[in-house]
């Protein structure tokens, strides 16, 4: 079996989260591809680092498709056509507009019918037309959760039979950093120093930052503390929203944006945190949460999506729109040594079931039969 993979988020220099799926899934692929034979499709060379890790060979292949336009609809199309594979997969994009190959198309998440004021009106519409076009005409969907699986059922009608969830798995190389220098060379690149909490990921509105800031310097001004809060992600017109109100809340100098965190960087800096705190509005999964259980570090997060299913009992849940709830979390993390030590344990626990080698072995079976339902049709 020759599966065809859309890579071109794959091999990116700085990766948020629909990225990172993208790349983790395609090497879980190849070390379980058996006989079966991969081949990606990108913009540019994967980098060097990453094609050595990808082994590519005669039985894992990169295809380069230097189109700098219409990428998709024309380039990956026409390469389509000219050399069909078996299958496509989808990890972390859209279909072409002309695709005559059985395909198979990860959906992330639909926030943008959950949340539409948060995406501007041009994304918008491109995210509602390829979503459905994709639970019209794909082969299979996978959706990252229960969640999202019911989303595409409620949302766009699509059949409860074409859909398979299957987890995102967890960074193995992720593991809680003890030698405490390696943890302050850390802090000191980013400007985090004493105790701190800690938001990792983009900072866009739907994330709930807003609130999360009011809520800490509630929580702050009833504790009478020094921890800090760190919020570490790539910068936007949301950052200086966000340095804007800290100011006006007189904590300015407790909030510190740190921009994209090195992947290097990212273990220490997890485990120097009192706590992780995402109290998202709405996640089609939520990775950082697997990424704060691996590090041994407990989480406040949302009651709402699929938050609770990705957390099950190692985090302390609340209600995103509830400024006093998410800043009685903060206290409660803060002060209460003995939740955040159950909270670790459980999250020790709860982050082994999710493995990007079960991922991908679940997404050999999809192949699989979608490829034999394409040859009975054609039998």
């Amino acid at each position: 079996m020759l599966v065809g993979v859309d890579a071109s988020r794959a091999f990116v220099s700085q990766s948020t989260g629909t990225e990172h799926y993208s790349l983790q899934i395609i090497r879980a692929l190849i070390q379980t591809r058996g006989g079966n034979r991969l081949r990606l499709y990108s913009r540019n060379p994967p980098p060097p680092n990453t094609a050595r890790q990808l082994s590519l060979s005669e039985s894992v292949e990169s295809v380069v498709l230097p189109f700098p336009r219409l990428w998709t609809h024309l380039g990956l199309a026409y390469e389509l056509w000219q050399h069909p594979p078996g299958v496509l997969f989808v990890p972390a994009h859209v279909l072409p507009l002309v695709c005559h190959v059985p395909s198979v198309v990860t959906v992330h998440d639909l926030g943008y019918l959950h949340l539409p004021d948060t995406h501007p009106r041009l994304e918008r519409w491109y995210l509602d037309w390829s979503t459905r076009r994709h639970a019209r005409i794909a082969q299979r969907l996978i959706a990252d959760s229960e969640a999202t699986r019911h989303d595409l059922i409620q949302c766009y009608n699509a059949s409860p039979e074409k859909i398979r969830v299957v987890y995102p798995g967890r960074d193995e190389s992720l593991l809680p950093v003890v030698d405490r220098d390696q943890i302050e060379r850390a802090e000191s690149r980013y400007d985090v120093a004493g105790d701190y909490l800690l938001y990792l990921g983009t900072l866009r509105p739907r994330k709930n930052l807003y609130r999360l800031v009011q809520a800490f310097a509630r929580a702050k001004r009833d504790l009478d503390t020094s921890v800090s809060l760190v919020l570490a992600g790539k910068a936007g017109p949301h950052a200086m929203e966000l340095a804007q109100l800290a100011d006006e809340l007189h904590i300015a100098d407790s909030v510190v944006f740190t921009g994209y965190i090195r992947d290097e960087d990212k273990a220490a800096l997890l485990s120097g945190a009192l706590g992780l705190v995402f109290p998202s509005l709405y996640e089609g999964f939520g990775l950082p949460l697997l990424e704060a259980m691996s590090c041994g570090v407990p989480i406040l997060t949302s009651s709402v999506s699929s938050l609770p299913e990705v957390a099950g009992e190692a985090a302390l849940l609340v209600d995103p729109t509830s400024e006093p709830q998410i800043a009685e979390g903060i206290r409660r993390i803060i002060t209460d040594r003995d939740l955040r030590q159950r909270l670790v344990a459980r999250g020790f626990e709860r982050v082994t079931q999710f493995s990007w080698r079960s991922a991908a072995l679940d997404l050999w079976t999809v192949f699989e039969e979608v490829c034999s339902a394409r040859g009975q049709e054609n039998g």
